[in-house]
């Protein structure tokens, strides 16, 4: 078969995740038209939002299950950061579903389906707000148990504007009638569409300044070239290393080594093997010695 390189396949998948909104406008808007005149009841507009109803009780049913199984795996997102980014990816997808199922107007609706419609809005609103709290937990748990990086202060931000928007559309549905309750569906996603832009912006330019010192290009460079490779392949994930010849685990902190001390220590830092990278043993050598986790574990082994 034929494989495209890393960067070729990046860039695929950016262009064609960036490309597909600007057909789905070209599709639908009509360059003739002011904003306000524009019909979203008829051809592809008509059937996505047609889909995206039909979802709402299926969505119903998958949070529902969710939630209930909660309690029995209520550990999981807080130890598998694999689980914690289904909870996070569920939580987008929604937030999508309610945009994508919202109507432009009510007119756009048979009148006996209004009522229905809002109920259905509401109920995947007050149920995604739930999972959202608990997601949000997790993510804070887990930077204190470890760091701040930039994945997790991204998506600490996302979840709290997804939590507050949902909170304020519900809110809103609480206070409103049978005339105005699309209104304030639609205000409180123009809110969160606000929020959204000025988080993102905030993120281009803080993350450089918070992180960007982090560690330098001049530093990775005296590093092994076997670390070098791990650190430009892996990004921020935690990069657990081991060699063959010993049974100590190190995290790789900047430039610095910590030896994990123990298999217990490794779990509950909701470390996964999949993270823990063979080197040689020469290459850990290098490395200088970090504060061990947990810091009272003593001095730390050779490798």
């Amino acid at each position: 078969g034929v494989e495209f390189a890393t960067w070729m396949q990046r860039l695929l998948v950016a262009g064609g995740a960036g490309l597909l909104p600007v057909i789905g406008v070209a599709v639908i808007y009509r360059p003739d038209r002011p904003v306000a005149n524009q019909s979203f009841d008829e051809g592809l507009s008509k059937l996505v939002a047609l889909l995206m109803r039909l979802l709402l009780p299926l969505t119903l049913l998958v949070l529902t299950v969710y939630l209930a199984f909660i309690p029995f795996n209520f550990r999981e997102p807080f130890d598998n950061r694999d689980v914690l980014i289904i909870y996070n990816g569920l939580l987008f997808a929604v937030a999508g579903l309610l945009v994508g199922a919202t109507p432009v107007r009510l007119a756009d609706l048979p009148a006996h389906l209004h009522r229905w419609l809002r109920l259905a809005l509401s109920a995947v609103a007050g149920l995604t707000l739930l999972v959202g709290l608990y997601a949000l937990t997790a993510i804070i748990y887990r930077t204190t148990v470890d760091q701040l990086t930039p994945n997790r202060l991204a998506f600490i931000g996302w979840n709290v504007i997804n939590l507050s928007l949902l909170g304020y559309l519900l809110q809103g549905q609480l206070r409103a009638n049978s005339t105005t309750w699309l209104a304030r569906i639609q205000h409180a996603f123009a809110a969160g569409t606000i929020a959204y832009a000025a988080w993102s912006l905030l993120l281009l330019l803080a993350i450089p300044w918070l992180f960007g010192n982090n560690l330098k290009e001049a530093d990775i460079l005296k590093l092994p070239v076997e670390i070098q490779d791990l650190i430009f392949e892996q990004g921020d994930a935690p990069i657990l290393l081991k060699c063959t010849q010993s049974p100590n685990i190190y995290l790789l902190d900047g430039t610095e080594k910590r030896w994990v001390k123990d298999i217990d220590t490794f779990n509950d830092r909701g470390y996964l093997w999949r993270d823990v990278h063979f080197v040689t043993c020469s290459a850990i050598s290098r490395l200088s010695d970090g504060t061990p986790i947990p810091a009272d574990a003593g001095t730390p082994p050779d490798p």
